[in-house]
């Protein structure tokens, strides 16, 4: 399986309403400063059209306040009434804050200029107007008349002027109105082309971010319908950030991991427990095999064990001590071969059934039979397969021992070496060839071989059921030293058993 790919997010570590947020943050950001933009833009021209005419409004509102004056200033002398009086200062103080926006210094201008002559040409009218009230005042009708005359005069000079240099000014503003009226119109195609590009990246990014969750969920759906349909074999799914899908999608690839450990977990329970099964059952059959080879009769146990124990008893009341002994030793013999047939037993039965069987030869040998033990009792124990020693025993008397000229010798030792038991059965006969130990340990033996019940079937059966008990090959070895030099068979078990 894939490993996982490297995050290609650009932010991984993002839970997906920090990203939502993050992106509304933005677009909201990008829109709010275009329109502080275009706002301020369209107020900043609107301001530029809106003094275009300032200049032309104030030249209108000054030749209004200068007419007002010179109304009062005519009624005054007229009537000479105090409201008219109070009329003309109200309005002469206003004219004069008008004639301070006008300008006041030479310049190379010809409207400044006549702005100029206007403030003048003003002054002196509002001067002249003032020294014909005086003297109305002050009864000097000849004064003020000649006052009157020249305020009206000059009062018509600065009219003129004034609507002459209005009309240069309203011609001139409305060329920079035309100028600016169509950067306005500019401004507002650009202001709605900004707009329109702000919105399309804002549905770019909606739709990177949208994809950038869905996409990944597309392919959890597809990959979770894949296994719903019994299809495990399926690639690993990428994890492409750690926000809450790339969790689950996390998570998932787990699951399918883990289902297939657990499936192949079961497979391979099942592969055991048939193979325990199977080993059980040849176990089972070795078992049955050898107790039916060591039988050796077709007669009803229990007749046999009836008859043995009628003949014991009677030897015991004849006071046949050696023959009460023997008889019980062949039905002790038999009995455990009958009732072990759960085929598991510990070291010390099995040792026990070998000195029964001992005891029955020597009864038939006349003792000829020489048996040593050397035994470590704390390692007897040990569970081991029913009916693995005796058959052992039985091979080194029949075909190890038996016609020698010497001492008839078999021992049986039983200790550790390094982390096993080793169960030694050694005698001191005529030994066997490699070329007949390898048929043996390999299931090859021949006719010839097969004719002695116990050398053939007993001993292969012995190994087979060795070799299924404790599961290994190498449990049992066979030497021999040469010839007439003895035969050893050493099993090895596992400590642990």
């Amino acid at each position: 399986m894939l490993e996982n790919k490297d995050d290609k997010s650009k932010y991984p570590h993002m839970s997906i309403q920090t990203k939502l947020l993050f992106i509304f943050l933005i677009i909201t950001t990008v829109v709010f400063v275009v329109i502080i933009y275009i706002y301020f833009n369209i107020n900043s021209m609107i301001e530029n059209i809106d003094r275009v005419y300032g200049s032309n409004a104030m030249l209108n509102e000054l030749q209004n306040e200068l007419a007002l004056t010179h109304r009062n200033l005519e009624r005054f002398l007229d009537t000479k009434d105090t409201e008219a009086l109070e009329g003309y200062f109200r309005s002469e103080q206003e004219y004069s804050k008008r004639l301070e926006k006008l300008n006041k210094i030479t310049v190379y201008d010809a409207n400044m200029m006549t702005e100029k002559n206007i403030y003048n040409m003003s002054q002196y009218y509002l001067k002249t107007a003032d020294d014909a009230i005086t003297a109305k005042r002050g009864r000097n009708i000849v004064r003020y008349k000649e006052y009157y005359e020249d305020a009206s005069e000059m009062y018509e000079y600065i009219n003129s002027y004034i609507y002459s240099l209005n009309n240069r000014q309203f011609q001139s503003n409305s060329d920079n109105y035309e100028i600016l009226f169509s950067s306005l119109k500019r401004s507002e195609t650009y202001n709605i082309l900004i707009l329109c590009i702000v919105s399309a990246i804002n549905i770019i990014l909606m739709i990177l971010l949208t994809k950038s969750i869905t996409n990944p969920l597309k392919e959890l759906a597809r990959a979770a319908d894949e296994v719903a349909k019994g299809k495990l074999d399926i690639e690993r799914l990428e994890v492409v950030s750690h926000d809450e899908v790339g969790i689950v999608t996390n998570a998932f690839n787990q699951m399918v991991e883990s289902l297939k450990d657990y499936i192949e977990q079961i497979k391979s329970n099942m592969e055991l427990e048939s193979a325990m099964k199977e080993r059980q059952l040849l176990m089972e059959a070795h078992l049955k095999d050898a107790q039916l080879k060591y039988l050796q009769a077709q007669i009803n146990p229990h007749f046999l064990f009836n008859t043995l124990n009628a003949g014991a008893q009677l030897a015991m009341m004849e006071g046949a001590d050696r023959t009460y002994h023997y008889v019980q030793n062949v039905a002790d013999f038999f009995r455990y071969n009958v009732k072990k047939n759960n085929d598991v037993v510990t070291l010390r039965e099995e040792i026990e059934m070998v000195d029964n069987y001992i005891y029955i030869i020597n009864v038939r040998f006349s003792g000829d039979i020489h048996f040593k033990k050397n035994i470590d009792e704390e390692l007897t124990n040990v569970q081991v397969p029913s009916m693995i020693l005796q058959p052992i025993v039985e091979n080194c008397i029949n075909h190890g021992v038996r016609g020698i000229t010497w001492e008839n010798l078999i021992e049986l030792s039983v200790y550790q070496e390094r982390n096993q038991i080793c169960i030694s059965v050694r005698d001191n006969g005529i030994g066997i060839s490699r070329e007949k130990i390898d048929r043996i340990m390999s299931n090859k033996l021949g006719e010839e071989d097969l004719q002695n019940i116990v050398n053939g079937v007993g001993l292969n059966n012995v190994i087979n059921r060795l070799r299924l008990f404790f599961e290994r090959d190498d449990v049992i070895e066979i030497t021999s030293a040469g010839e007439n030099l003895g035969t050893e068979v050493a099993i090895y078990c596992p400590l642990e058993e």
